[in-house]
């Protein structure tokens, strides 16, 4: 049998497909013939039955002359393991109670790769891939025995909490709330104040996406209240409670928790960030604090602050997707 294809495919691809091909007005026999596919295989793609590869989607994406918007529809997994690391995972999944240092360390891996991975591909192309490995690791959490078991279970929290982050980008807001309830909780079981910190900030950035002020003030505050979140972290989480009050037009309590971030800011600069939360640097704050000044009515300080926070980010970060709200508030306040 033919190996299986492990690409990752965005859920709209087929939709996408079928759209541009009528658009076209092609029929799939037509499509067929350009493309030099099968009539059946076509249909399959557009049916979702078959996965395309990179190459398929390519040329496809030439045929219809999309531009390039199929073809980013479509990426090859990162090379996070070897066939020898397959297998050892395979072999922990079978043999929980034989957790040892090496596994813990692949699992580690996997997850920062994916997390990286989130900054370049859209949520909905993520979460296909990241669930099924989530609820892997959480059952061998479950299982496992051993010196070993407390690190894997920080590991297990943490991937808790970055599916919340993906339902949250997808804006599958019910979902990601129940699941950052869950980070919350095993956040508090592996005593990690920076996870339980970063919970709440995610509740926060969903709160913000559907414009509830209050719900902004509640977990940013929250999360800045945090026992053991990190300076970096706790810059950010007052910064983006002070934009929650100056929505509610309490200036005041705005202009006193930027005070509060400004007075953390040595302490910030001066320590790394938490390894659960790689982004966060001095300058990635700068972004929520351009939102503040621009809820406060201060344009200048809100582009200033924008323009340095966005020109701050590394150049894998810059398309991603919780950039957008950043950049469209620029762009608003400089037309």
């Amino acid at each position: 049998m033919p190996a299986a294809i492990r690409t990752i495919v965005n859920p709209r691809f087929a939709a996408e497909l079928t759209r541009r091909r009528l658009e076209r007005g092609l029929s799939l026999r037509d499509l067929a013939h350009v493309a030099h596919y099968s009539k059946s295989f076509l249909h399959d793609l557009e049916s979702a039955r078959t996965r395309p590869t990179c190459a398929v989607a390519r040329e496809l994406d030439a045929a219809l002359d999309a531009g390039g918007e199929l073809a980013a529809m479509v990426v090859d997994p990162p090379p996070v393991t070897t066939l020898d690391d397959g297998d050892r995972l395979a072999y922990l999944a079978a043999n929980p109670t034989r957790l040892d240092a090496s596994g813990v360390q692949l699992l580690a891996t996997i997850l920062a790769t994916q997390r990286r991975l989130d900054d370049a591909l859209p949520a909905p192309m993520m979460l296909p891939m990241c669930l099924p490995q989530w609820n892997a690791v959480h059952d061998l959490a479950a299982h496992a025995r051993g010196p070993h078991a407390g690190e894997l279970h920080a590991i297990a929290a943490e991937w808790t909490q970055f599916v919340g982050w993906l339902y949250a980008e997808t804006r599958n807001d019910s979902q990601a709330v129940r699941v950052l309830i869950e980070a919350s909780r095993e956040a508090d079981a592996v005593n990690s104040g920076p996870l339980a910190a970063q919970a709440e900030n995610f509740r926060g950035y969903i709160e913000r996406q559907r414009g509830n002020a209050r719900g902004i003030v509640r977990h940013f505050l929250a999360a800045y209240h945090t026992p053991g979140a990190s300076p970096l972290q706790r810059v950010g989480d007052a910064v983006q409670a002070a934009h929650g009050y100056a929505l509610l037009g309490d200036r005041p309590a705005a202009v006193r928790l930027l005070g509060e971030a400004s007075d953390l800011t040595t302490a910030a600069e001066s320590e790394p960030p938490p390894a659960t939360a790689y982004w966060l640097t001095p300058t990635f704050s700068r972004m929520g604090l351009g939102l503040a000044y621009l809820a406060l009515g201060d344009r200048g300080s809100a582009v200033d602050s924008l323009r340095t926070g966005l020109g701050a980010l590394p150049e894998d970060q810059r398309g991603a997707e919780w950039t957008v709200e950043y950049r469209q508030a620029l762009a608003a306040v400089t037309a």
